[in-house]
């Protein structure tokens, strides 16, 4: 302990020697005497880097950085990644800007903030230097679209929200507040915001803040509160409104009024929460009006306090609001104005104010919520804002369907409890209309939440077993190892991009499956449900689905959580098939609705059945009904005009038009007057009766007396509501025929051309639209979108790193700012390849160091093609993978079916091809740069789009083999701890499964930094997306109040209640009405509707529940529409139709409807072609097979007859689309599609039964599949199902099932019984032969149509063919001439000279011969063997190549390509450094144009710590700065930690995180740096002792030693200490373990247990006591006697800890030096900083990075040593920085080259300097010092030098100049020659002797003030009067010289050391004659 708490070592004054060029001709300095001493012998610390990277930029490469990611490509406008809107950004867009950086690489070092030298997240501009010294090698660096403030040489202030210390930091992404930097957080939404490119605003330019005044908010009091709140969410001038801190009253009340009306709009919640949010942070609250109502006491004119019960309503109402929105965030903002508010009002009532009691209720509301909410908060259960207030967790009958939540609960999921409910009464009337509402609503929610919560509870039963995912569960569906991966932008708001394993899905077909349609629920969770994320998929694409891939979003609650999620986090997924969508509008529109605003309840709830005319029918109405009578194909003016104007009362049924002018039958005709005299009216349409028709005749009707119904104020449209699209498109096609204007649709994607014009999306498209909508929402709409465009943008980036880490294993340059040094050291130096050296940008160490790499797998490329190929074919991995299969039928799936009608067509997620495709294309590119290897499409398998010449080396299928690999350990979830990354130092000892674990723990911490990083913008552009919602809805409204019809959906209508309650259609008229849900229709309804016609059938489908047990026991599926039909409420039913033949009606009339006639069109009908039948059931007993997936059924016999007996009809010449094969299943479904072939049943309409109701066709083949020897006939005995599936055909029907079985059914037996007697059942179908009328054939299998091949009869045709060749077929009565016909004979034709004949069918056009024949091989006289028509001179010979290359080896190519331009064979080559190596025989060429190789011979000197030196001779740049000595350091620092740097003479403070806490808190400092003690007052209490001392202070208490009287779970006694934590173990069933002797007391009696919380162990209390209180003399924490683990947090020992926390701060006070010590010290050297302007002006970077240093605030006597070393280098750098201009311009480069790697050096991180490091950097800047000055000495010899002088420049140049070490010996020699060189070359610095300078100038002969110098120091001279009459250039450098108009060119000078002149010839002060000697004697 002594070591770690001694005085650091004294530092010598004056480091590094300050020798310089200047100097050097008054002496040189003395090696050793100036040295800089190592303060603590430290080096790097864990965390930093240092910098070292062996990979360059290739030429034309830029390099761009994304956090710590480095994005290359070729440096050319198509590979930049492009905004979301396509448009190439720059400027003050920041995107992708290339700026230099050379400033921003500092860091702080000994426990300051770093930046990280690999890729912090500060990208800022630098205009100066154009270098970033990393590693010493300059790279490019591009700025990012986050946060690039421009740099321009000042790098002061680091936007940077976080400074990472080190990679621990960078893990935790711990925030470092006030390191001494100034740092402008990232958390304002509003930083930096760019205006979207290319003018994309409307008028688009950012808005002028415009002042909101008085006059404009009055002006706002008489809008409509949508338009208030719009608004003002929308205004910039709001915030500045209310950040004033001083309000007049009058102006403050107008603000509370305003603010008031704002908050009432229910339509615009989220404009409101925007408002709110501004009021929330502003003076306004937290000044104004805590002042405002505290002056009201004062206020003495009694007229303004008797206003002030209004303004105080108004003030609590807007509290309400704001706890209401903001529960957490609100509660401290409001706490002033809710203190003041009670008091000034018992003043005010004093003095006599009226106070009401709704304000004082309301007051006490706020209170109480306030107090709720506190104590919420001190529990710890309020963290966000998204806290529910008073969410009861109950569902007891007592509770109000209106408060219950939507979402499942916790105790709903966790406890198997019964849900009150209450059945749908169906006999009689409902007691009221909040029972009613009660019963749907209950109902309705059970429907969806008991799948999930039956499915979750039987889940956690399940957890423990073993076949957890092979289990199927009844009511969920579950999806393994869910990843949610990256965010996306949709225009709703943002969706995730979720990932799931598939391989338990692998049978799954998604086209068909009903897994995962849009708007389905799903529940995730990490913690077996503990905690629930709740989503609904929002986009749903096949192919995505089958790579696992779906996009989810996530509900409001589930954003806080998160915040967390990264892409490695695993989840369990588990979906519930209910279409929740609809459930959750429906569901809160019910909770919405006011009871009395429910219009009809007098028929709805009452059931009473006397229905009164709509409200808007007088008598005298007269109804106008020409335009009915009217055919629109027909010629208008075979109508007398008086008829097309005719009126008539409506309500006298005798002044009615007759039925046959209307164009109606007689039910039709009853139906359309019921329909426009009742206000309810329903009307039942059996199958082929009509009832659309009807439904458009009395749409008609309405609209053509609009003038009846629409009032003259308001307009409103008639609501046309339908369950499914198609009927919506067919019921609105309907209406254009009539009305082609002023229809809206609102529904899923529309199949129909002519209503696409209708949609919401094509009407907003309008021109004028946008220009007709109010100022206040264009306004708003701009506004909002800027501000998602300008969130996309960032937020895109972000998501894209984020998903190309899953596609792959990432680029180790890419993660290096989240590897530790010493692992990346370990890493980079694992490798002994030459190839990975000389080109490291080809190949990555990462896949080498995880076992994928090319080094691995390579091999000679020859032998793999020949090994692979064979025959030489080159075979494509498709190809490989299996061969093509036939293209099959494409059936409309149920899961697309079901999707298109859930779809609402403006939510559409899906982009346009092209974007999607460009945004993959983008993801792509940038994978293949921040991937070392891509899962898929591995031909980009380098990180180098460009470089893809190894590629060859790696085969297919090793290929495949690595990608396998790496898809597993990708998947696997095990991170590698960073407490286990600590102590690994060999990176490349560990086994593979630990290098992949530790490989997930770098990719962790690199996906969490991009997660912070982006998190800001999903939360900014997810409220905007809200705010565009509500403003699209404010847009829909104007567009919806125009319409005259609006047609929705009932999917529409769920999701646009709002709308509708605002738009007030009068008339509602549901079709389909018998499938809807009643609470979908209720929810349709709103106060104003008068009107209500109900048309469906239900006898037909009806509305389809979730759970089987609600639809049957609870009478959930019983539609409004049949409810009203069973109590007798009047209706009327069609009862003609006019679809299906006779034959087939009799099936339907009368065993399912009574009376059902046939109109007169349907009895001329032909009969069915090839078959003796119109209508025939087939019957069988094959038994079905159940499908496991989607407990489906399915029957091949069924489906193998159906198809061939559909292609035996398409052989009669039937049409395909005049066929449609029905099935009960869709299981069914997927059976039918394998066996049917595109080719053959295009056209042919393949449904399930229930998708086809409405629809009809000419022919119709129907499987029931059912067939069991349980007889079970599932949901085939429900008439409903059996009434759609037998009404589908008009001309034939054609069935196959078990009837045996189906005649259990009562239904069914009435059926067969009617097809028996006519004879139109059996076990055959009987077909008969067109040509051949007689033959007939009998089919029951699918086998028996073999014996009608071609559809006619089994006769051969032998009808003679154009070629000669006869007809092969059977007689078929299609193509009778043949026309279509291939003849499929041998073709025989001779091909070539050789005889080869054609191989190909008759039909087949020939083609060349390809019968294989040996050819010699022109070019080089190989014999191959290839096709007979390819000519040998386009053969690629396969021989091997047997050619000589340059270099002398023998090429290794095949004969036939081109040989290799790099040859690989080894050669031993001597490098620059002298070392003999084996390279590559190809890189000695690259050599010779100076190209470096990097020697590898190791190092093996002897350090001054006594270790060799485990570098190369490369990494010790040749011995002058060797690489760090790595040997570890195992010692034991004060805190208990190991040490973790290597190799120190003494142990830096300890870098880790510190892991001191207590009850309270954690301290989350660095463990080397002090803690601060605990302020709270200690916990540490029972009911006998408490402390009364802080936390931090020893207990003032004794321990207690009375047994605790608490009952563990199991029910026995707990053997623990009163006041203690109860143990974990028993002493009854844990026996065994807790008396196992240890201490030696453990098996007493009345022993009594102590368990330590920081490990777990449990000892025996008298024996730990005793352990504890032994003074062992140790600075350390006493630790556990078990395990070792040192003990921290245990309040019984919290005396004994404290004493040995305070022992160890001492320590740690001690290390850190006297805080006056380092004070003086930061001063002395800021002085010397401040005072040196070389090197500020010469390393201006390097001077910025120091003063932050020295800013610091936590400097320690080690870190003060640290910088003062540093300053003393870099002055001596900056010196001869500066010294260069002094030497030949030609020498710069050279000089600079060193003088940057001694930069690189010095750079490298550290806590200290080694006393190597401080001689190595030392000799080098010796060196350096020593060449300048003889660089300077020689400047100018350009002349005769005599041979003796050159030899002494050459020998001393050789030394200086040389890669070796500068030893003191060749100091010695250096300080000769310059002695030699000082002697011939005297100090004028010419370059010459004194006698050669003095016959110079007297041989020009010209007068003092002639002699010039340029530049660069070249020596030029001017005659005659001396002044500069031109410009020239200097024959030496080709600098100017010279000048005009007599003025010397600024960049030159007089050169006095010529002539001892003080001023030019020609100059003010020589025309004065003061420059001539003897003038100035004179005078």
């Amino acid at each position: 302990m002594e070591r770690a708490g001694q005085e650091p070592g004294s530092r010598q004054p004056g480091a590094a020697g300050r020798g310089h060029a200047d100097h050097c001709d008054t002496g040189f300095i003395r090696r050793g005497r100036n040295r800089t001493n190592n303060v603590s012998g430290q080096v790097a610390q864990f965390g930093e880097s240092p910098q070292a990277s062996n990979y360059s930029l290739l030429p034309g490469q830029r390099e761009e950085r994304f956090g710590g990611c480095v994005w290359r490509g070729p440096q050319s406008g198509k590979n930049k990644p492009r905004n979301q809107g396509g448009q190439a950004n720059s400027g003050a867009t920041g995107h992708w800007n290339e700026q230099e950086n050379e400033g921003r690489r500092m860091r702080h070092l000994g426990g300051q903030t770093h930046e990280r030298a690999r890729g912090s997240w500060n990208y800022q501009d630098n205009e100066s230097g154009g270098r970033r010294y990393q590693g010493g090698q300059a790279h490019e660096k591009t700025r990012r679209p986050w946060n690039e403030q421009e740099n321009e040489g000042r790098g002061r202030r680091y936007q940077c929200g976080q400074s990472w210390e080190g990679a621990r930091e960078l893990r935790n992404g711990q925030e470092n507040e006030g390191r001494g930097r100034r740092m402008q957080s990232r958390e304002n939404p509003h930083y930096h915001q760019n205006p979207a490119p290319g003018g994309a605003q409307l008028s688009e330019q950012p808005q002028q803040v415009k002042r909101i005044g008085y006059k404009f908010l009055e002006s706002l009091l008489q809008k409509d509160p949508s338009e208030v709140v719009i608004t003002l969410a929308s205004s910039l001038g709001l915030k500045e409104l209310l950040s004033q801190a001083a309000m007049k009253p009058n102006f403050l009340q107008l603000v509370c009024q305003v603010l008031r009306k704002a908050c009432s709009s229910r339509m615009d919640r989220q404009s409101v929460q925007q408002l709110l949010g501004v009021v929330k942070e502003s003076n306004f609250l937290r000044i104004c009006l805590p002042q405002y109502v505290s002056d009201m006491v004062t206020e003495v004119v009694p007229s303004v306090r008797h206003q002030y019960p209004v303004h105080i309503s108004n003030i609590i109402s807007l509290l309400q609001d704001l706890i209401s929105v903001f529960p957490a965030s609100s509660v401290q903002k409001i706490s002033v104005l809710l203190t003041v508010l009670p008091a000034s009002i018992s003043a005010l009532r004093a003095a006599g104010v009226d106070i009401t009691e709704e304000t004082e209720k309301n007051l006490n509301k706020v209170q109480m919520l306030v107090q709720h909410l506190q104590e919420k908060k001190r529990e710890g259960t309020l963290r966000a804002d998204n806290y529910t207030l008073m969410q009861l967790q109950t569902d007891s009958p007592d509770e109000s369907y209106r408060t219950m939540t939507i979402y499942p609960t916790y105790n709903e999921l966790h406890r198997d409890e019964k849900p009150f409910l209450r059945p749908n009464i169906v006999s009689g009337r409902y007691e009221s209309t909040s029972i009613y509402l009660d019963t749907h609503f209950r109902l309705l929610r059970e429907d969806f939440i008991r799948p999930l919560r039956e499915g979750i509870w039987e889940l956690l039963q399940s957890f423990e077993e073993k076949g957890l995912r092979k289990k199927k569960f009844d009511d969920i569906r579950i999806y393994f190892d869910t990843r949610i991966i990256a965010p996306l932008c949709s225009p709703t708001g943002i969706v995730y991009k979720v990932q799931f394993d598939i391989k338990p899905l692998k049978f799954v077909r998604w086209q068909n499956s009903k897994r995962l349609l849009y708007g389905s629920l799903v529940c995730m969770s990490k913690d077996h449900f503990e905690t629930c994320l709740f989503a609904t998929v929002s986009n749903r694409d096949n192919a995505d689905l089958a790579c696992g891939i779906v996009q989810l979003c996530f509900n409001s609650q589930s954003h806080a959580l998160l915040a967390q999620v990264q892409p490695s986090d695993s989840f369990l997924m588990v979906e519930t098939t209910a279409y929740f969508e609809a459930y959750q509008h429906v569901l809160e529109g019910i909770q919405e609705i006011q009871e009395e605003d429910i219009p009809f309840q007098k028929y709805i709830v009452e059931c009473d059945t006397q229905v009164k005319q709509p409200a808007y029918l007088t008598m005298d109405t007269a109804y106008n009904f020409a335009p009915l009578m009217e055919d629109p194909l027909l010629d208008k003016d075979i109508y007398p005009d008086g008829l097309r104007t005719q009126s008539v009362h409506v309500l006298d049924p005798k002044q009615w038009p007759s039925m046959e002018t209307l164009r109606l039958d007689e039910s039709q005709m009853e139906a359309l007057r019921l329909a426009l005299t009742k206000e309810l009216a329903i009307i039942q349409g059996p199958p082929g009766t009509g009832k659309t028709y009807v439904g458009l005749k009395i749409v008609q009707a309405l609209l053509t007396n609009k003038h009846v119904w629409q009032s003259t104020v308001q307009k409103s449209p008639i609501l046309i509501v339908c369950y499914t699209n198609h009927a919506l498109d067919q019921f609105l096609e309907g209406i254009y025929s009539f009305q082609n204007h002023g229809i809206v649709r609102v529904g899923g994607r529309s199949s129909s051309e002519v209503l696409k014009q209708f949609t919401l999306r094509e009407l907003r498209k309008k021109s004028q639209f946008r220009l007709n909508l109010p100022m206040h929402l264009r306004r708003a709409y701009v506004n909002i979108t800027n501000e998602m465009k300008q969130a996309e943008q960032e937020l895109y980036e972000g998501a894209k790193h984020l998903e190309c880490t899953t596609y792959g294993v990432l680029h180790e340059r890419h993660l290096e700012a989240c590897i530790a040094p010493q692992h990346w050291d370990s890493l980079m130096n694992g490798l002994d390849d030459e190839e990975f050296y000389y080109s490291a940008s080809k190949h990555s160490v990462i896949l080498e160091w995880l076992g994928l790499g090319v080094t691995v797998f390579t091999q000679n490329p020859a032998q793999n093609i020949r090994a692979e190929n064979p025959g030489g074919h080159q075979e494509t991995e498709e190809e490989w993978e299996g061969g093509v299969e036939e293209e099959l039928l494409e059936i409309p799936e149920e899961a697309d079916l079901i999707q298109a009608d859930r779809v609402i067509e403006d939510e559409e997620a899906a982009k346009p091809q092209g974007r999607k495709e460009e945004e993959l294309r983008a993801v792509n590119e940038l994978a293949s740069v921040l991937l070392a290897i891509k899962l898929e499409g591995q031909e980009e398998a380098t990180a180098q789009p460009q470089q893809k010449t190894t590629q060859w080396e790696v085969t297919a299928a090793q290929r495949k083999k690595m990608k396998q690999k790496m898809k597993v350990e990708l998947r696997k979830l095990s991170a590698m701890t960073e407490l286990e990354a600590r102590d690994i130092r060999d990176l490349w000892q560990l086994d593979l499964s630990s290098r992949w674990r530790l490989y997930r723990l770098w990719l962790q911490t690199y996906q969490g930094l991009i997660r912070r990083r982006i998190l800001q913008h999903e939360q900014q552009y997810q409220a905007a997306a809200e705010r565009l919602t509500e403003l699209r809805l404010q847009e829909d409204l104007c567009i919806l109040k125009e319409a005259q019809v609006v047609g929705m959906t009932t999917t529409g209508a769920a999701k646009y209640r709002q709308i509708l309650q605002k738009v007030e259609p009068q008339i509602i008229i549901v079709e389909e009405a018998a499938e809807v849900l009643e609470a979908h229709t209720i929810t349709t309804l709103g106060k104003a509707s008068q009107h209500l016609i109900l048309i469906g059938d239900h006898q037909q489908l009806r509305p389809s529940a979730n759970v089987y047990d609600l639809a049957k026991n609870f009478n959930l599926e019983v539609s409004l529409f049949e409810r009203l039909v069973k109590v007798n409420f009047p209706f009327v039913r069609l009862k003609y139709q006019h679809r299906m033949r006779p034959e087939i009606a009799q099936l339907l009339s009368p065993h399912i409807y009574q009376e059902l006639e046939n109109h007169p069109s349907v009895l001329t009908y032909e009969n069915i072609k090839g078959v003796l039948a119109n209508l025939f059931f087939v019957e069988h007993d094959f038994p079905e097979q159940e499908i496991q997936e989607g407990k489906s059924h399915q029957n091949p016999h069924e489906a193998q007859f159906v198809v061939e007996l559909c292609k035996y009809l398409l052989c009669q010449d039937y049409l395909p689309s005049q066929i449609t094969i029905l099935t009960t299943y869709t299981g069914q479904l997927f059976c039918l599609r394998k066996l049917m072939p595109a080719k053959t049943f295009a056209g042919v309409k393949v449904h399930v039964v229930d998708k086809y109701q409405g629809e009809e066709n000419d022919i119709i083949l129907l499987s029931l599949v059912r067939s069991n020897k349980e007889e079970r006939t599932g949901f085939l005995q429900i008439p409903n199902r059996i009434c759609v599936a037998l009404s589908r055909a008009r001309k034939g029907l054609y069935c196959i099932g078990n009837m045996r079985m189906l005649g259990k059914v009562p239904l069914w037996s009435k059926i067969i019984h009617t097809l028996r007697e006519k004879g139109h059942i059996g076990h055959s179908l009987a077909l008969s032969c067109q040509n051949h009328p007689a033959t007939r054939t009998l089919v029951s299998t699918a086998a028996d149509f073999s014996k009608v091949p071609e559809g006619g009869c089994s006769r051969p045709c032998e009808f003679r063919l154009s070629c000669g060749h006869v007809c092969m077929r059977a007689c078929h009565p299609y193509d009778a001439q043949h026309t279509e016909y291939q003849c499929l004979k041998p073709c025989q034709k001779v091909l070539c000279a050789d005889g080869h004949r054609c191989p190909r069918s008759c039909y087949e056009p020939c083609g060349p011969c390809m019968v294989m024949v040996e050819k010699t091989i022109s070019k080089c006289g190989h014999l191959q063997m290839v096709p007979c028509s390819v000519p040998e001179s386009e053969v690629i010979c396969q021989e091997p190549c047997q050619k000589m290359l340059n270099c002398g080896h023998t090429c290794n190519q095949f004969c036939g390509q081109e040989c290799t331009k790099r040859c690989p064979e080894l050669v031993t080559v001597t490098l620059k450094c002298g070392h003999n190596q084996k390279v590559k025989c190809w890189i000695t060429e690259e050599m010779k144009h100076e190209k470096p190789v990097e020697c590898k011979t190791k190092c093996s000197a002897t350090l001054q710590c006594g270790h060799v030196c485990s570098g190369s001779c490369h990494t010790c740049f040749e011995r002058r700065f060797h690489k760090p000595c790595k040997s570890p350091c195992k010692r034991f620092l004060v805190c208990s930690h190991k040490c973790q740097q290597p190799c120190t003479t003494e142990c830096p403070p300890c870098q880790l995180e510190c892991e001191n806490h207590c009850i309270h808190s954690r301290c989350k400092k660095k463990c080397g740096e002090s803690c601060f003690p605990c302020a709270e007052p200690c916990e540490w209490r029972c009911q006998h002792y408490q402390c009364t001392n802080l936390c931090s202070e020893p207990c003032n208490r004794p321990r207690c030693n009375t047994p605790c009287a608490e009952l563990l779970p199991c029910g026995h006694p707990c053997v623990g200490l009163c006041g203690e934590p109860c143990p974990k173990k028993c002493l009854v069933c844990d026996h065994e373990e807790l008396t196992q002797i240890f201490f030696g007391f453990e098996e007493d009696p009345n022993a009594r247990f102590v368990q330590l919380e920081d490990c777990g162990h449990i000892f025996e209390s008298q024996g730990l006591d005793h352990y504890m209180d032994e003074d062992d003399d140790v600075i350390k924490l006493k630790v556990c006697p078990m395990c070792q683990t040192p003990i921290r947090k245990n309040l019984r020992y919290g005396t004994i800890v404290k004493r040995r926390l305070d022992e160890i701060e001492k320590v740690k006070e001690k290390i850190q030096g006297p805080a006056q010590q380092v004070e003086s010290s930061r001063q002395r050297l800021q002085a010397a900083l401040s005072g040196n302007a070389v090197l500020q002006r010469n390393l201006p970077l390097k001077y910025l990075m120091l003063e932050d240093k020295l800013r610091a605030s936590d400097l320690s006597t080690r870190s003060i040593g640290l910088i003062e070393n540093q300053l003393k280098f870099y002055e001596r750098v900056a010196d001869l920085t500066h010294s260069m201009n002094k030497i030949d311009a030609n020498e710069r480069k050279g000089l600079r080259k060193k003088l940057d790697e001694v930069q690189e050096w010095l750079d490298k991180p550290r806590l200290s300097f080694t006393g190597q490091e401080l001689s190595d950097l030392q000799a080098e800047v010796q060196r350096l010092t020593y060449l300048v000055s003889l660089l300077a000495r020689c400047k100018g010899l350009g002349w005769t030098t005599p041979s003796a002088l050159a030899a002494v420049i050459a020998s001393a140049r050789e030394i200086l100049e040389g890669t070796k070490r500068f030893t003191e010996e060749d100091e010695a020699a250096v300080k000769a020659a310059l002695e030699k060189l000082r002697a011939a070359l005297p100090p004028s610095g010419l370059g010459l002797s004194e006698a050669e300078r003095v016959q110079i100038v007297s041989a020009i002969g010209c007068s003092p003030g002639h002699w010039f110098k340029c530049q660069n120091g070249h020596i030029y001279v001017i005659g005659e009067c001396g002044g500069a009459m031109e410009r020239s250039t200097c024959p030496e450098c080709h600098a100017v010289i010279g000048g005009t108009n007599h003025t010397l060119d600024s960049s030159n000078s007089l050169a006095s050391e010529m002539d001892g002149a003080t001023h030019a010839a020609w100059s003010e002060t020589a025309n004065n004659l003061l420059n001539f000697e003897d003038l100035r004697r004179l005078f």
